[in-house]
């Protein structure tokens, strides 16, 4: 179905954004998606925002793949969504059986009626033909949105969130072993071990706990994502694979450290985990795993590693980032890429089936949205998708809060440093939902 275009030139952006954002709150279906004016490689666009379903697609884990594939090829139009991390059932033999407070459809994509795509002072909108009436109306409305730039101040409590911990620290500590003498028996080399921290009987403003979210993190893949009742307020630092053309490009994250304010400090914080050999190890064990996934579609020869264990800075912490890219023929599905190197393997571990069946004995909590993905496939059959960590997740009709945070678990780790770093990407969520009630 053909969309009608609009270019409009935008003077001030950031304001216009929050704008953007304040409309798109009308409509049950909401896919924000925010680069924060990050100056990275591989960026297309520094925001996008997809709102009012036409079709959608939203399923469970049984042949999610093969339906999003049909989906995918048949409307062959924008669509956003999402799929959770438990969609690994679809690709192997595993199971999900932990406790799931949130209740996310396992699987959900819609092809939007209305588009909009900021690339700095241009915006772009796409509206589908059967909408186009609407267009100059909504651009007068999203003009005359009365709003004000989120500021920090706002975020008095009134009715603090309170946060439980599904696994303590003992708890948390005796686990981690156990995962080690997995590790030393030679189950594993590594594995993503996660936590949930939750709250019953909550209510939060979505749009001012993601605009917290993303003031205190300033990511650059940021993300609001409404789906009826359901939100996603995230605030990921971290690609999970892009496509643009023939070229495939993940990114993953491993190694993490704290800031400080004081500039020497930080200075010598980002260089120790440089040259951290934990660190390290633990990213190159997924970069490994990273290129294997992507040689099951690359045409051959075609998987490099353009960038290794380099260390970016962030508003809350210092992390290590690989870049891995290949190329994949005209023929290849795009749904199959995602497929064959689905969950991510900065969230899963080495060798990869083996890490996720012991995850799932471990982890109290059904991971859900939490270490899947959130983006969008573009007409052409590109896609851009992000990790969903950093992130707060919100069943509003049930009033159920949760964020997950995990590590890497080597046969260096110490469990109570694991602890603290758990503690550490914790915070940004933590202080939002204790801070940001209504």
């Amino acid at each position: 179905m053909l969309r009608i275009s609009k270019k409009i030139q935008i003077k001030q952006p950031k304001i216009f954004k929050n704008k953007l954002l304040q409309w798109a709150q009308q409509f049950p279906e909401v896919v924000w998606l925010d680069s924060n004016n990050h100056d990275q490689s591989f960026e297309s666009y520094d925001a996008l925002l997809a709102v009012e379903a036409f079709t959608s697609v939203k399923t469970d884990h049984f042949g999610a793949f093969d339906a999003l594939k049909e989906y995918q090829e048949t409307t062959n139009d924008w669509l956003f969504g999402y799929l959770t991390y438990d969609l690994k059932n679809d690709v192997e033999a595993l199971t999900s059986n932990n406790f799931d407070g949130l209740e996310f459809p396992e699987l959900f994509f819609f092809q939007p009626k209305k588009l909009f795509l900021l690339s700095g002072n241009e915006l772009e909108v796409q509206y589908l033909r059967m909408v186009d009436d609407e267009l100059d109306d909504d651009l007068e409305a999203i003009d005359q949105t009365d709003t004000t730039p989120f500021r920090l101040n706002e975020t008095e409590p009134t009715s603090p969130v309170k946060i439980r911990l599904r696994i303590h620290k003992d708890e948390y500590h005796e686990k981690v072993k156990q995962m080690l003498a997995h590790i030393h028996r030679g189950d594993i080399y590594e594995a993503n071990f996660c936590q949930e921290f939750f709250a019953e009987d909550a209510e939060i403003d979505p749009l001012k706990t993601y605009q917290h979210l993303n003031e205190i993190s300033n990511p650059p893949f940021a993300t609001f994502l409404k789906s009826d009742d359901h939100y996603l307020l995230s605030a990921s630092p971290e690609r999970y694979i892009k496509k643009e053309g023939s070229k495939i490009i993940s990114q993953p994250i491993k190694g993490t450290a704290k800031r400080s304010a004081i500039a020497m400090d930080d200075y010598f914080l980002k260089e120790r985990l440089e040259n951290d050999p934990k660190e390290r190890s633990e990213n190159i064990m997924i970069v490994d795993l990273v290129r294997n996934d992507l040689s099951k579609t690359a045409l051959k020869g075609s998987v490099q590693v353009e960038e290794l264990c380099k260390v970016y800075t962030f508003d809350q912490v210092h992390q290590m980032i690989s870049t891995v890219v290949s190329k994949v023929s005209d023929e290849t599905s795009p749904v199959e890429v995602i497929r064959t190197t689905f969950p991510m393997g900065s969230m899963t571990g080495a060798p990869k089936i083996s890490a996720m069946k012991i995850i799932e004995s471990l982890e109290e909590t059904k991971r859900g949205l939490y270490s899947g993905t959130v983006g969008y496939f573009t007409p052409e059959g590109d896609f851009d998708f992000n990790v969903v960590i950093r992130s707060i997740l919100y069943n509003a009709a049930k009033q159920f809060v949760s964020y997950s945070v995990g590590g890497a678990i080597t046969a260096k780790s110490i469990p109570e440093k694991e602890y603290e770093e758990c503690l550490i990407k914790a915070k940004a969520m933590r202080e939002v939902l204790e801070g940001n009630s209504r």
